[in-house]
């Protein structure tokens, strides 16, 4: 009888520590000053740049030259997420009329929240002022973006949470208000999925959030179901179905450190702490820091070099390392991608937490070592991380493909050319299988490949279909194809194999 008092006593305490909702988690209140050094750098080149691109007319920034969102095009385009995460950059920073900037900021943010009950854009906000209303039938991405409603709405609970009384009473109220109409458009339009790994680990927070500190208790069960689903997935692999993208990848740790640091449960903090070291650790694996890049397969990626183009992991990763070890361009004018840049407020305010064995491989080569990594179901990653060259592939039993407009890029390869990073990225494809080895890349797919070389000085009479000799790096070809063609495309080249079923990378080099 004892024992069983016991027992039963033990798992009360559980129960409480595991459900109970406190008034608040962990909030720091930092200031410029808490940063650390790289942290505080990064931090003064992104508010730079937002400094320079405010508007007082519109009371947000004006998009860098060549941001492209939607059909807004620069410079036209007024950033409205974008000034959201300057106006916590604002709050953070406390000079002369930043406080009343960031609430100017705020008030015309919250203008463009869509109120549009039975639409699918409700609750989500206009990516400028000046987008045009969504058509009867408007095109998700097109003609609204609905993970507006995430990135806002999570950024609105930063600033409650840290900042609540360096803004306006009245305000805070409308923000609250506005992060219920989020959740309860999101939850109305039903299109998320958890394996949609950023926005569901965004939701996952704000829903909760939501339920525990805008008088929505009835929101709790179901932000807890959501929660556990999407932990659930992670849990079969212990990485995200999104897998291994320096710009979204870079989202999830920002989800994840709401879910550590601003849960409204143990068992949600736990959660975030666990995975959010569970993904720095597998971006470790993947990582160079020779070459100051992310091998892939890349889930979703921007660019092909990340000291080329602003990643968001590259964001972080600037938090802990010094500028000229850093995986990020120098952001002297055009920077690629730079509106990114404006993401790094966030960042400092949440708090870089790498495990250290990890953190080993980011300050210094680790040694050469294969990587394998399970996805989801028939889906696996595989890489070879050598001392100067880094390539990777993935297997997909034939589940997915490359087109001209794909995020997804199967196979890559990049390496140390002379004076740059050189690489190769799949550019099309049928549905295909990849698989990197300490050897190479092998292939096997149905129907025509293509392939972009970018090294310094090449030609087209560089690539032969059998062999391609590149600056420091040789790829020997073994292929079925019916025909080969390459051609030069300004500084690139492109080549395509026809009526390819299997091929063989063998990958020499680099060359000391």
């Amino acid at each position: 009888m004892k024992l069983w008092l016991r027992a039963a006593a033990g798992f009360i305490v559980l129960f409480s520590l595991v459900f109970a909702v406190p008034a608040r988690a962990l909030s720091r209140h930092p200031n410029v000053q808490s940063l650390s050094q790289n942290s505080q750098e990064i931090f003064a080149t992104s508010m730079r740049w937002a400094d320079n691109s405010w508007d007082s007319q519109y009371e947000l920034c004006r998009a860098p030259a060549g941001t492209v969102e939607g059909n807004l095009r620069a410079p036209s385009y007024y950033m409205v997420r974008e000034s959201t995460w300057y106006a916590l950059g604002l709050l953070l920073r406390d000079g002369p009329g930043d406080r009343e900037r960031a609430s100017e900021i705020i008030r015309v943010v919250l203008k463009q929240q869509y109120h549009e009950p039975g639409k699918p854009w409700n609750g989500t906000f206009k990516r400028s002022p000046n987008e045009p209303e969504p058509p009867a039938k408007a095109v998700m991405w097109r003609g609204y973006d609905p993970n507006w409603r995430e990135f806002i709405g999570t950024t609105f609970a930063i600033i409650l949470e840290e900042y609540r009384d360096r803004i306006p009473a009245d305000l805070a109220k409308e923000m609250m208000t506005s992060i219920d109409d989020a959740v309860a458009g999101e939850v109305k339009q039903g299109r998320l999925q958890p394996t949609y790994s950023n926005p569901a680990l965004m939701l996952a927070f704000l829903w909760d959030y939501a339920a525990a500190h805008g008088g929505r208790p009835q929101w709790m069960a179901p932000a807890i179901k959501w929660q556990d689903t999407v932990y659930g997935l992670f849990k079969e692999h212990d990485t995200f179905d999104e897998f291994n993208s320096p710009t979204y990848g870079g989202v999830d740790l920002y989800a994840l450190a709401l879910w550590r640091d601003y849960g409204s449960t143990p068992q949600m903090r736990a959660r975030g702490r666990e995975m959010e070291a569970a993904l720095w650790r597998t971006t470790a694996e993947l990582y160079n820091a020779n070459l100051r890049n992310i091998s892939g397969p890349y889930d979703r990626s921007y660019g092909m070099d990340m000291r080329s183009y602003v990643s968001v992991t590259g964001l972080w990763l600037r938090t802990v390392l010094n500028a000229d070890q850093a995986p990020l361009p120098s952001f002297k004018p055009p920077v690629d991608h730079v509106a990114d840049l404006w993401f790094v407020p966030l960042i400092v305010v949440l708090d870089t937490h790498i495990p250290q064995d990890a953190m080993k491989s980011f300050e210094s080569f680790q040694g050469e070592h294969r990587v394998r990594q399970p996805i989801a179901e028939g889906r696996i990653a595989t890489a070879w991380i050598g001392k100067s060259v880094i390539y990777g592939g993935e297997f997909t039993r034939h589940m997915r493909g490359v087109d001209a407009r794909s995020q997804f890029h199967p196979v890559t390869v990049q390496w140390q050319a002379p004076g740059r990073i050189g690489w190769i990225q799949l550019t099309r494809c049928p549905p295909i299988d990849a698989t990197a080895d300490k050897k190479g890349i092998v292939i096997s797919a149905d129907g025509d490949i293509s392939f972009r070389i970018s090294a310094p000085g090449i030609g087209a009479g560089d690539v032969k279909s059998n062999v391609w000799k590149l600056p420091k790096l040789t790829v020997y070809v073994k292929a079925d194809a019916k025909s080969f063609t390459a051609k030069q495309n300004g500084a690139f080249v492109d080549l395509t194999y026809k009526a390819v079923t299997g091929m063989h990378l063998t990958i020499v080099g680099p060359r000391e």
